[in-house]
């Protein structure tokens, strides 16, 4: 049996949604919001997916009749969650350079009013070089180019705009959007009519999307869909958490009300207190906590959350020391650090510490710092915790072994790790390691933190203290800084 025998009848809806992009985050994300949307009757709209590079097959979405399987596991509230859904919203998929007509057609549908795109962190590019005649090669240029076929089709109607979704993980997505299309429409000698148009009619939402996707399930392909019941060569994994926060001038909530159904959607005038509160609290609790959890002896995230001490080093250092400082009320912070607990223990993903050790010294400055500076700022002292997660990341980085491929080191129990991160971080550690100012060079180095660490009273002592003992013994380490 096939996903095709299950769906004996698939709901028909108008195009309301073009989508670029045809990868995992968007099917399990977008996609299947939309989905429920549609059971319960507040969108009674389809999408249509626009596969915008050379790159990848649109066959087993024809085959299937663009249906598709996602599965949900993780822990929530406590329990466990392995759930799966069969996504019928989409209504049709096409290539934009082979089915340039099709793709170009969408532009005069009268029921589109959504273009939501995830293009990848450098789709959103500015290419000046680029060209209106044919298909424009960049995403900036495709949107142009289909936004003002639309205007010519309507001849200028205004409620015929569009809201722009950028979901890609850049900073003020949609704000970096808008000036691409804004300047390609310029070096391009667009009407100013048209220009008017966009700015009357047409919304560009800035976005913040949570959900962890690994997608396809490869390697157990067969044994996840016996238990489906179905063959499906679409299925699509991913954490039953989700958030998503749409920033935009003009509340567009009544157009799309997820949120009145009960999804995690959350419309505002201003998306950085919750961006500010996904990087500290998530983001941070990763990076405070995982080259600890590492040279403590651990390997994946939920073996960290299930250890004793690990474990109550991680919630210790967010609920003491990171919750408190974000701008958001502390009830809310508690309970996302909760959920971000729960994601943690997903029993399903084994989260590598490795792979999230990647350019730990960025990270630590981008994630961390923040929450360290302000914890200072509001209680005079140094955060014990996030203090000693500076001197893990000192402690992680020892090593003169430095190779082609990164830096070379082993933990207390003789397992070698490679560190990967930037050739001037990996050279310095390289020089410094074993030299007696190694901590106070480090805590010193503005490339690093952008500002001289050295400067908060106490912090190289304390530092240096930590990192003896780490270096000494690790997991003792953990302990006693948690006493």
């Amino acid at each position: 049996m096939n996903i095709l025998d299950k769906v004996t009848a698939k709901a028909e809806y108008p195009i309301k949604v073009m989508q670029f992009g045809e990868g995992n985050f968007l099917r399990a994300f977008v996609d299947y919001m939309i989905d429920i949307a549609n059971e319960k009757g507040v969108f009674d709209g389809s999408i249509a997916i626009v596969k915008p590079i050379s790159f990848g097959s649109l066959d087993m979405f024809k085959e299937q009749n663009n249906l598709y399987t996602v599965l949900l596991r993780g822990k929530e509230n406590g329990e466990v969650i392995n759930s799966s859904r069969i996504i019928t919203s989409v209504s049709k998929t096409l290539d934009c350079a082979e089915d340039y007509d099709e793709y170009m057609a969408l532009a005069k549908l009268s029921t589109l009013r959504f273009i939501v795109s995830n293009t990848t962190e450098a789709g959103i590019v500015l290419d000046e070089n680029d060209s209106f005649e044919g298909l424009p090669s960049t995403y900036p240029g495709k949107l142009t180019k289909f936004l003002y076929e639309r205007y010519v089709a309507f001849n200028g109607t205004k409620d015929k705009g569009l809201i722009i979704l950028p979901v890609e993980l850049i900073e003020e997505n949609g704000k970096k959007l808008r000036e691409c299309v804004f300047a390609l429409s310029d070096i391009w000698n667009l009407p100013a009519d048209f220009k008017n148009w966009l700015n009357d009619s047409t919304v560009f939402c800035s976005t913040l999307v949570d959900r962890i996707v690994t997608g396809y399930p490869r390697g157990y392909a067969d044994k996840v869909c016996e238990e489906l019941g179905y063959e499906d060569k679409l299925v699509d994994i991913g954490e039953p958490f989700a958030l998503w926060v749409i920033e935009s001038e003009k509340d567009i909530s009544d157009e799309l009300p997820l949120d009145k159904i009960g999804l995690p959607v959350v419309f505002t005038d201003n998306h950085k207190p919750y961006k500010e509160r996904k990087v500290r609290v998530l983001n941070g609790a990763h990076t405070s906590s995982v080259l600890a959890g590492y040279l403590y002896g651990l390997d994946i995230v939920r073996d960290c959350m299930s250890d004793e001490t690990m474990g109550r080093f991680i919630r210790q250092v967010v609920m003491d020391e990171i919750v408190p400082q974000v701008n958001l009320p502390l009830d809310e912070v508690k309970d996302f650090a909760n959920s971000v607990f729960e994601r943690f223990e997903n029993p399903f993903i084994d989260h590598a510490l490795l792979s999230i050790s990647l350019n730990s010294v960025s990270k630590w400055r981008a994630r961390v710092l923040p929450s360290f500076k302000d914890y200072c700022k509001n209680n005079g002292k140094l955060p014990k915790l996030i203090t000693f997660s500076f001197a893990a990341l000192l402690a992680f980085y020892s090593s003169n072994d430095l190779r082609e491929d990164g830096l070379y080191a082993k933990r207390g129990n003789g397992d070698e790790y490679v560190i990967h991160d930037d050739k001037a971080v990996l050279e310095f550690f390289a020089e410094n390691c074993g030299k007696a100012d190694l901590v106070k060079k480090a805590c010193q180095n503005l490339d690093f933190w952008g500002e001289d660490m050295s400067l908060y009273a106490g912090f190289v002592d304390a530092v240096s203290l930590w990192y003896s003992k780490l270096m000494t013994n690790a997991a003792d380490a953990v302990k006693e800084v948690l006493n």
